[in-house]
């Protein structure tokens, strides 16, 4: 057996891109959907930042493993994961995969690391368990059907405007507890990379929260939604999300899906109250000798 591996930086082109869903395919027979976790939606995206580790069987000319990892807030942070097709699992390739991306993510000067791996993915726990990463947390994917807002409610949602930037400071810091500067970058980036949208809610001509949204084909991906915590309990983050399903449909969208993390109660209720179900759930794992 000869085993070959490449390592090829976003955006794949159409004929590796095809390679990786097939083998996304292939290690689905376990009854995982690996899309997601291996980046598939943004992998042809100019706009994402990160790089793919390919490994293949030259005798059979096929891809059999994958490493990805992604810079998706462009902090410097990677989150990566390994996909390995069932019969080389036992071969050493998610180790060889691992250690390339581990060079990669040093040679980018990565500040930080999150590996996941699919909930019920037994394989990959072990796998990531060898290695010495720790369990952090989880995440849910929730998804629901892009429609028409049958009754507006009293809450807008218009473009951000520089206008809006110390108000959303405000939210992000009381709604997420982050620093200032975090606000700022994370401000700056959802409104200056292409393909994402920033929103600034308003209720009676106060700003009482925001939502970035970006198109995936007939998705709609729900980012960085947050609600002024003291107008929380009112329904205005059900009425935000309303109007993006809304958006979306006229957008030529299907569905909407976002990410919380699974103790987040609060959000959960917030998000079922809008019609949101589980689809699936990604586990994070932290490496303490970072």
């Amino acid at each position: 057996m000869n085993l070959s591996a490449i390592t090829v930086s976003l955006p794949l082109d159409e004929e590796t891109f095809e390679e990786l869903h097939h083998l996304c395919e292939v290690a689905g027979c376990d009854g995982h959907v690996y899309n997601q976790v291996m980046n598939l939606p943004i992998a042809c995206s100019y706009e994402s930042r990160g790089f793919y580790v390919l490994v293949y069987d030259d005798d059979k000319n096929e891809l059999i493993g994958a490493g990805t990892a992604i810079d998706l807030m462009g902090l410097n942070t990677y989150e990566w994961s390994i996909l390995v097709a069932p019969m080389y699992r036992q071969l050493g390739v998610g180790s060889a995969i691992f250690n390339v991306l581990k060079d990669g993510m040093a040679a980018r000067e990565s500040e930080g690391e999150l590996a996941l791996t699919i909930e019920g993915s037994h394989f990959g726990k072990e796998f990531l368990s060898k290695l010495g990463y720790l369990y952090s947390f989880s995440e849910a994917t929730l998804e629901a059907r892009a429609e028409v807002l049958q009754q507006p409610g009293a809450v807008t949602l218009r473009p951000f405007m520089q206008k809006d930037t110390e108000a959303l400071v405000a939210i992000f810091s009381e709604a997420f507890g982050d620093m200032r500067e975090e606000s700022l970058e994370l401000i700056d980036f959802n409104t200056t990379t292409e393909g994402l949208v920033m929103w600034t809610a308003e209720f009676a001509d106060e700003v009482v929260g925001t939502v970035t949204t970006r198109k995936e084909g007939e998705v709609e991906w729900v980012t960085a939604f947050a609600v002024a915590p003291n107008k929380q309990g009112q329904g205005i983050g059900t009425q935000i999300l309303n109007i993006v399903k809304d958006y979306a449909i006229r957008n030529g969208e299907k569905t909407i899906l976002l990410d919380v993390e699974i103790d987040n109660a609060g959000a959960l209720r917030v998000y079922e109250k809008a019609g949101f179900m589980k689809s699936m759930q990604l586990d994070y794992y932290i490496c303490l000798d970072m």
